[in-house]
């Protein structure tokens, strides 16, 4: 089982989600088209951010300043939270023993922190993205909770360690591909991105981000891809094994698979177009919840019959 371990190992993960967050940001760079792409595309991130830091915060009539810097800031904080029950290795910063049910509550602070952000702006095109973004949470998050419980159930346990434990013949991604699948689709949904970037539609000129500039508008970027690349870290010891593998010590693995579900996350999203926020919903509600309430009664029936 790894073991708790305390500041240093909050630095180190603090370290790793920063280099995961720019490598995302960095890929998608490099797969930009229309002369973007290739190595200026990969230090397109730098660039932008420089240019974000030089750039004056938008100062709007009544704003809740407070509320809309809370938001901002809240989608860095829940993505080094979702982390922080993420084994790596031997080490773990918080070996709790319902790190799934940790994770799920980051997972719906997201919610407020989006919609904060929109909300604070006193904006109504801002307004008008936060609140779908609570519509297209609410189509996804079912889903996603009957999701990450399928692998809790087959292990017994709502520990994250325990559960890449309990993968040391077939990882639970191998037998649990749908649950895997709404999984990889939630975690892009909560990261506001890709085909689920409704809420920053150009119809409602940005909308939750419409009103941010300068530093602000970096940090959300900044949020977007932390989440994207937390997420990744997860779903390693929930369905990949954690740290299993040959050769190479089980950190090592775990930042590998880590940057390879990364990687195709970020290459899969720019490929598939943006879905309306009603036929996504109707998606969410109709096909995906359905099929993870089976996925988890399947393998319900498989741990009973073992038992």
């Amino acid at each position: 089982m790894p073991e708790q371990v305390g500041p240093l190992w909050a630095l180190v993960a603090l370290v790793l989600l920063g280099a995961f967050t720019f490598a995302g940001g960095a890929l998608n760079g490099a797969l930009t088209t229309g002369g973007g792409g290739g190595l200026r595309g990969v230090l397109r991130p730098v660039s932008e951010a420089a240019r974000l830091l030089r750039q004056r915060r938008r100062t709007l009539l009544k704003a809740d300043r407070l509320l809309w810097r809370i938001g901002v800031l809240g989608l860095v904080l829940a993505a080094v939270l979702m982390v922080a029950v993420v084994p790596l290795g031997s080490a773990v910063l918080l070996d709790l023993d319902v790190g799934v049910v940790w994770f799920n509550a980051m997972d719906v602070a997201v919610w407020a922190f989006v919609w904060l952000t929109g909300w604070g702006a006193n904006s109504a095109l801002s307004l008008v993205g936060g609140y779908r973004f609570l519509a297209l949470a609410l189509a996804y998050e079912l889903p996603l909770m009957f999701a990450i419980a399928t692998p809790a159930v087959a292990a017994g346990s709502l520990n994250v360690s325990v559960i890449a434990a309990a993968q040391q013949g077939v990882w639970f991604g191998v037998w649990m591909p749908v649950a895997l699948v709404i999984y990889l689709g939630a975690l892009v949904a909560f990261s506001v991105s890709g085909p689920f970037a409704a809420p920053l539609g150009t119809d409602i000129a940005g909308g939750v981000r419409a009103e941010l500039s300068g530093v602000d508008r970096l940090t959300f970027h900044a949020g977007q891809y932390a989440l994207l690349a937390a997420g990744a870290a997860f779903s390693v010891p929930m369905f990949l094994g954690g740290g299993a593998g040959p050769l190479l010590p089980g950190w090592a693995w775990t930042l590998v698979k880590i940057a390879v579900v990364l990687a195709a996350l970020v290459w899969v999203r720019r490929r598939i177009p943006a879905l309306r926020p009603d036929r996504f919903m109707e998606v969410g509600w109709l096909v995906l919840l359905p099929a993870a309430l089976v996925q988890l009664f399947v393998v319900a029936v498989i741990v009973v019959g073992r038992g």
